[in-house]
């Protein structure tokens, strides 16, 4: 019972730190979606660690030395105790993010999770070494725990406790643990006769695990785990970096273990392989277009299905395959091994040698080719027809991607902080333009005919939120300050004597903005642009005050939710002149931000009003939603706002954001229904 129990313990907090130190770490590095992948592949690379270690002292040491040096390792990690970094953590702006996260990680709460990692594989082995006939049944309840802290995160911990709470918690909790570990490992210590159990499977003639089955073990659980970063990459990208988002991949991939090492009869072969073909078709027809815009809760359910459907999969095909008890922990690393390579592949390789995300469908092009290798020795000949049918699809769409990601492109460029292209029209006249992708999101473009050139385009035109306020309300020189560059447009309403100071965090963004497009070189404004996160580049910018200080970085993407709290409004203000104006981008595809502009500006007793322009395709403006807030009575006067001007309808139940406490849930845009 006591294993039991600390088993489930030590999974449940491993995955319980997993989001409250991201989500800690997330505002220093942009809000950036990649920030989780960077972590999951941390996560992956120290569970290797731990099961590497596991599966070391159990093959190499006698029990009574595993008691001693277990012991000593969780002692030594409780030094490290109040888990998560501080302020003193906090990094410089130019620093590369991926090292940083991961020296970060590693410094703050690696060996406590090492030591937790280990637990499951650890614990298990000396079960069967005592006699335990179904030590694999831990594995599933170990996922279980891990399971129910991943949905405990955003459903009861973040909304009721803050960030430090959370950290005096799970180590509260953590010193439990540690307890009731060391109580299990110095029960182990005199179990000298489990050491037998080795020969003694050895002398019942059961046959060694060869280097194929091991390769098998590898090749799956890298597939699963592939499938999780690219599935969770292709979320969070496009909606935004929150655990709530964090989660959900993460959840689904957890369940598939919980069944497929768990649930007996679960997995029937003939049926989950033609799950997974449609499921492989589903997800390639839902990527197959990068250029299309669904709803996030049609495209939510459709990927997390697809995700399930293909990890039970992998998951259930390597319970068929574990090995006997005593080579337990080398079945388990083989599993965090794969689990590593996948996770380093997708969240490291991959960006550096695509400059497109061409993640997604590379795996499922893996998943296809496997399944197919599975099942060409059964000597099913339709079996094999299909799945070399399906595996063909998946290539087909990964050549499909590759070519839509370079169609009418002048430059791909891959970073931390996203996947770029420059597409050019490609007939020449005045309605050629140039238009910067963000993923599958535009941010700005500019017409690449004389007489057309600088005007102000796309979110910006001269109707929009934005543009009324510069054209306007502000007759001599002004300060304008705006929090993400695109292609620099609204440089455009820029006039002698003015001064436009662009916060940008990724330096492609900014070389493309000064090479490619005009805005920022011609523009008549002095322009400066600073490079780091928005809100940190704040902090530290001891420049006059703005008359105007623009956010402009919640169209799509990983919308940086650190821009939109409590916290950050106070900052803003700070910056802007008696009367000026904070003007909010709240347009998005899938969330509706201006009631949470609204109730932080009510907080601060300022007024908000929000302008919509309509499209005007001929001159290339499109739709904009814009949230002005402003004590400046005659901006909100103005005759152009109030034309443009629409009610901001409140949502029922939000909380006013804070850096320790956001709800995605409250603000999804629903599909509507005929």
């Amino acid at each position: 019972m006591l294993t039991a129990v600390t088993i489930f313990l030590g999974a449940f907090l491993l995955f319980a730190v997993e989001p409250l130190v991201a989500k800690k770490i997330l505002p220093w590095f942009g809000g950036s979606a990649a920030v989780w992948s960077t972590c999951l592949v941390f996560y992956q690379t120290a569970l290797l660690i731990g099961y590497v270690y596991a599966r070391a002292i159990t093959r190499y040491l006698r029990p009574r030395m595993q008691t001693t040096l277990h012991i000593c390792l969780l002692g030594a990690s409780v030094l490290l105790l109040p888990i998560g970094p501080g302020e003193r953590w906090k990094p410089s702006p130019l620093g590369e993010p991926l090292w940083l996260i991961l020296g970060i990680l590693t410094a703050t709460i690696g060996l406590p999770f090492v030591a937790l990692s280990a637990t499951s594989p650890l614990l298990q082995d000396w079960l069967a070494r005592g006699g335990h006939k179904a030590p694999y049944r831990f594995f599933a309840l170990s996922n279980f725990a891990s399971l129910a802290a991943l949905l405990a995160y955003p459903v009861l911990v973040e909304p009721s406790l803050n960030a430090r709470q959370q950290s005096v918690w799970w180590s509260g909790a953590y010193i439990l643990f540690v307890f009731a570990c060391a109580m299990v490992a110095w029960r182990n210590r005199a179990a000298e006769s489990g050491r037998a159990l080795d020969r003694e499977a050895a002398a019942d003639g059961e046959a060694a695990v060869t280097w194929r089955q091991r390769s098998g073990w590898f090749a799956l659980a890298a597939c699963g785990s592939m499938l999780l970063l690219s599935v969770t990459n292709h979320i969070d990208e496009n909606v935004a970096g929150v655990p709530l988002l964090w989660v959900l991949p993460l959840a689904i991939y957890l369940i598939s273990f919980v069944l497929g090492f768990g649930a007996a009869g679960f997995y029937r072969p003939a049926l989950w392989l033609r799950l997974l073909a449609f499921a492989l078709g589903m997800l390639g027809y839902a990527i197959y277009n990068i250029d299309a815009v669904r709803p996030i809760q049609i495209s939510l359910l459709v990927f997390l299905a697809g995700l399930f459907v293909c990890c039970v999969f992998c998951h259930a095909e390597l319970n068929r395959r574990r090995p006997r008890a005593a080579d337990l922990t080398g079945f388990y690393l083989m599993i965090a091994l794969g689990g590593a390579a996948g996770a380093v592949f997708v969240g490291l390789i991959a960006p550096s040698i695509f400059n497109g995300v061409y993640e997604l469908p590379f795996t499922l092009c893996l998943t296809a080719v496997l399944a197919l290798a599975f099942t060409w020795n059964k000597g099913d000949l339709a079996a094999r027809i299909l799945w070399a049918g399906v595996a063909a699809c998946m290539i087909a769409v990964f050549v499909a991607n590759v070519e839509a990601y370079r169609e009418n492109s002048i430059t791909l460029r891959r970073s931390f902080y996203g996947s770029l292209r420059v597409v050019q029209s490609p007939l020449v006249g005045p309605e050629q333009t140039r238009t910067l992708f963000h993923g599958t999101i535009q941010h700005g473009a500019e017409f690449l005919w004389p007489n057309r050139q600088r005007r102000a385009t796309t979110y910006y035109g001269p109707d929009s939120g934005i543009g009324i306020v510069l054209r306007e309300s502000f007759a001599g020189p002004k300060r304008v300050g705006v929090v993400g560059l695109g292609v620099g447009t609204v440089a455009a309403y820029g006039m002698p004597g003015d001064t436009f100071r662009f916060f940008e965090i990724n330096q492609q963004v900014i070389e493309i903005a000064k090479s490619l497009f005009l805005y920022t070189r011609e523009t008549a404004a002095r322009v400066e642009i600073v490079e780091g996160d928005g809100r940190l580049s704040l902090e530290r910018d001891t420049t006059p005050p703005f008359n105007v200080l623009a956010l402009d970085a919640f169209s799509g993407d990983a919308i940086p939710v650190h821009l939109l709290t409590r916290e950050a409004v106070a900052l803003y203000i700070r910056h802007l002149t008696p009367d000026g104006v904070l003007a909010v981008h709240v347009s998005n595809d899938y969330l509706v931000l201006a009631p949470v502009v609204q109730q932080l500006a009510q907080e601060i007793g300022w007024p908000a009003v929000e302008v919509h322009n309509h499209s005007d395709r001929d001159n290339l403006i499109f739709p904009a939603d814009w949230v002005l807030v402003t004590r400046n009575s005659s901006i909100l006067r103005n005759a152009a706002v109030r034309l443009h001007e629409r009610p901001i309808i409140a949502r029922t139940g939000l909380r006013p954001w804070t850096d320790g406490f956001n709800n995605l849930l409250q603000v999804l845009k629903w599909p509507k229904l005929n």
